[in-house]
């Protein structure tokens, strides 16, 4: 089973001379790591938004003839989604649009909410209607209820996250502003920088900036909101910071953005994904030391760790499995007895690598065990002697909540199995995975979130997962009288 994050989020705020609908469709393919279900660009055009989105990679809905017939505009935001929150539905599709007495809305989510089901709860109470099962619907509605009593659209916006727990990293367009905004805890990434004609982009990651051929600014610190404006008849823009109303909290980054979300060209909070990597597969060479001929990694996210695990150990690194680059989500197995082959026909072993050979095959995780089972199983059929699996983070024993598609204990094989066990289990000859002690080591910092290893979680969680009974009770300031 596969670990997906939720999405990925691009706004531009251009001039003139900005072809917008382009330019996020470029982001969005270099985000496109982030979700891989379904894809959106809203346009702004001088106050016009057109929309389009669907389901499928961003290559499948924006054909030539999508983008072609979008306006160019001087702003849009863009979102690529894997559903963790809400089905995986058009209705679901991303960015979502709201229209208001006071104006439109366009939001572009990456995160989960740990309170949504109470505030959906409370806004329905009070006359909502939702059209979606997604939590960003909420957010837009609490962004409008605090609008509808502010003077500007950035004073409502830093009023009704103030609501929200969990991880949210927002870009928000209005009809004259872009918005983008990150949780106190920046549980998920969100950064921005500038394009070579004087424009302004926001990305999860900073690959979609240098995709545009934008060069980085610097990390939207946890809490911190920019917004994205100009004069009337001015094409000069104004980048002003501001925190968000109960904003001051600390920092805790997602440890799993270094460890397999994140691509390795990307930098997060100053931080080198690709190098954090390395550093990972280090100090698991100096944890876990074995006697082996050759070091591999799992493709793609297992390479920059077993590179680092081969440098440390003085094991050879070799490329013993192959990915098919052509092998994407439209594979359908024809049958669940042929599921296996699913792996075999995305990974080819390279026989004259393993025969005979004592591997350490790195890994980034384990969930449920079963697509390194498959893959252990192939390398004994290339001829591999010993198969010593190393994995380059703690053991997955808990549920995320903060947008990871973890939701139970129910399928984590660490929940349920020690190392020893889980060694049996998948049939190598032994099993050892990265302390939490190292965390801190590979990125530099003890400044994040790692509750889906060690179960402590930095926010208020949902006691029962899918029911609206949580810690504390949710109020809003409205309802006070």
């Amino acid at each position: 089973m596969a670990i997906h994050e939720e999405c990925g989020v691009f706004g531009i705020f251009g001039n003139k001379r900005t072809n917008v609908a382009h330019l996020t469709y470029y982001g969005l393919y270099s985000l496109q790591h982030r979700g891989q279900e379904s894809c959106g660009i809203v346009v702004n055009d001088d106050g016009v938004f057109d929309v389009r989105k669907g389901q499928g990679l961003v290559g499948e809905v924006f054909t030539d003839d999508v983008l072609s017939s979008m306006p160019q505009g001087n702003a849009a935001i863009g979102h690529v989604r894997y559903s963790t929150t809400g089905a995986g539905t058009i209705a679901n599709c991303q960015p979502l649009i709201v229209n208001h007495i006071k104006g439109k809305l366009a939001v572009a989510h990456n995160g989960n909410l740990t309170n949504a089901l109470p505030l959906r709860d409370e806004l329905e109470m009070n006359g909502a209607i939702f059209h979606s099962t997604s939590d960003t619907e909420t957010i837009c509605y609490m962004i409008i209820r605090e609008r509808l009593k502010t003077r500007s659209i950035e004073e409502a916006v830093s009023l009704g996250v103030s609501y929200l727990e969990g991880a949210y990293s927002l870009c928000i367009m209005s009809a004259a502003k872009m918005i983008a905004v990150r949780d106190p805890l920046g549980l998920r990434p969100l950064c921005y920088g500038k394009t070579a004609d004087g424009g302004y982009v926001v990305a999860s990651e900073s690959c979609g900036i240098h995709a545009v051929g934008g060069g980085m600014i610097r990390d939207i610190e946890p809490g911190e909101m920019l917004v994205f404006s100009r004069k009337d008849g001015v094409w000069d823009i104004t980048v002003s910071s501001m925190r968000i109303a109960g904003g001051v909290r600390q920092r805790k980054s997602c440890i799993f953005e270094y460890i397999y979300f994140a691509r390795p060209d990307s930098v997060i909070d100053g931080v080198s994904v690709h190098e954090a990597r390395k550093q990972a597969g280090k100090l698991l060479a100096i944890e876990t030391p074995v006697e082996a001929d050759v070091v591999m990694g799992v493709p793609d996210s297992g390479i920059d760790a077993a590179i680092g695990y081969s440098m440390e150990s003085r094991i050879p690194f070799e490329t013993g499995l192959v990915k098919n680059k052509y092998v994407g989500r439209s594979f359908i197995a024809p049958g669940q007895d042929l599921r296996t082959d699913t792996v075999r026909i995305k990974l080819s072993p390279i026989r004259n690598v393993i025969c005979g050979k004592k591997i350490v095959l790195i890994d980034d995780s384990i969930v449920r065990g079963t697509t390194i089972r498959r893959i252990v199983d192939m390398l004994k059929d290339a001829g591999a002697e010993e198969i010593h699996l190393r994995i380059s983070s703690p053991p997955f024993r808990h549920p995320c909540y903060y947008g990871v598609d973890i939701d139970s204990e129910e399928y984590l094989i660490a929940s349920h199995h020690d190392e020893s066990q889980i060694a049996e289990i998948l049939g190598v000859d032994s099993l050892a995975f990265l302390s939490t002690d190292a965390l801190g080591r590979m990125i530099g910092t003890r400044d994040f979130c790692q509750a889906c290893f060690n179960g402590d979680y930095p926010t208020q969680i949902p006691l029962e997962r899918g029911k609206d009974r949580f810690e504390k009770p949710i109020s809003f300031r409205g309802d006070k009288g």
